[in-house]
């Protein structure tokens, strides 16, 4: 069983979500032999080596081929069997796109598909392997869960979570090493159930994956200015919690969606489709990554140029909230 600790915690942080993923596997399969990894040449870089040494027979490298990834893996499930299949979210999410709706969507296969270094995490590798666009791909495709962890205590959770599951689930990994840490002890997890971390009048943050942990820094510093911000974990993209946003919106004046991924088709569309379905709803402030393909750059450099740091954060929603007091007939 694992651990939820500060030592473990502390370690998988330091590992980053990838690294994380691939310890949690290990441990997770000691006690489940129905447990199968397949990758696509990235045993390494989804921190797999200690599960292919333990369990060489059930760690399969297709190679780079992700169609027939997803392909085994799909055939692995109808055996009663567990599989993971791990790539670059980029790869998993388009290069496989048809064989992810065949096996995932339309035959439900129980395939954990696992999009490691999303967003921006790869750096300088550039634009070929940025994913800004897999929460829109998945969420097109019927019956598969996506779900996007805040932290790498969020991540063990999901992979709990998803083992648990019968179903075909979505797994989104961001960051880097020394992944900031959310999560400091133990919580309760439950797929589709968002999570509220911070509780405030004016504005409501509903933030997923990596931007969870810059959200929080953010409505410190929104709170120094005299703004009081909720925080939300939608750690679940798909199936949407819409529960937790309807009770928001009847005290907030401001809802906000922080990604790290395109404006357009990921959380903040999830959001906007919910609203749009009601009568009466706050305004809506989408930030995420723009709309545009931009020079490569580190990871923090590529946040600060879709304004993503919490600084960034705090005054776009600033400057937003201020506009609507000001343009209001109604005091906010």
């Amino acid at each position: 069983m694992i651990q939820y600790n500060s030592t473990n915690i502390r370690v998988w942080s330091l590992l980053g979500q990838s690294r994380a993923f691939g310890n949690t596997l290990l441990e997770l399969a000691k006690e489940n032999e129905k447990i199968i990894a397949v990758t696509s040449d990235l045993a390494k870089v989804a921190g797999l080596d200690r599960f292919g040494k333990t369990f060489p027979d059930r760690l399969i490298n297709t190679g780079i081929a992700e169609q027939n990834m997803v392909g085994i893996a799909g055939a692995l499930a109808t055996e009663e069997l567990i599989p993971f299949a791990i790539s670059f979210a980029s790869f998993s999410t388009m290069r496989a796109c048809e064989p992810t709706r065949h096996f995932l969507g339309y035959m439900q296969r129980n395939v954990k598909l696992v999009g490691i270094s999303s967003g921006f995490a790869t750096g300088i590798f550039g634009n070929t392997h940025y994913c800004k666009e897999d929460f829109a791909i998945m969420r097109s495709i019927s019956g598969v869960v996506i779900l996007s962890p805040a932290d790498c205590t969020e991540l063990v959770k999901a992979i709990e979570a998803s083992v648990n599951y019968n179903g075909p689930v979505y797994i989104r990994l961001t960051g880097q090493m020394n992944n900031p840490i959310v999560y400091k002890d133990d919580y309760t997890f439950e797929i589709g159930k968002a999570i509220k971390l911070k509780s405030g009048d004016d504005i409501t943050i509903i933030a997923t994956g990596s931007m969870v942990y810059n959200s929080l820094k953010a409505s410190e510093i929104l709170e120094h200015k005299g703004i009081k911000a909720s925080v939300i974990d939608m750690h679940t993209i798909k199936p949407l919690d819409t529960s937790i946003i309807d009770n928001e919106i009847r005290s907030s004046k401001l809802i906000v969606s922080v990604e790290e991924h395109s404006k357009i088709g990921g959380l903040g569309g999830a959001i906007a489709e919910h609203l749009s379905s009601l009568q009466q709803h706050p305004t809506l402030l989408r930030l995420g990554i723009e709309d545009e393909f931009q020079n490569a750059g580190n990871y923090l450099y590529m946040l600060e140029q879709n304004q993503l740091l919490p600084e960034q954060i705090a005054s776009n929603v600033q400057k937003k909230y201020l506009s609507l007091k000001l343009n209001s007939n109604v005091s906010v």
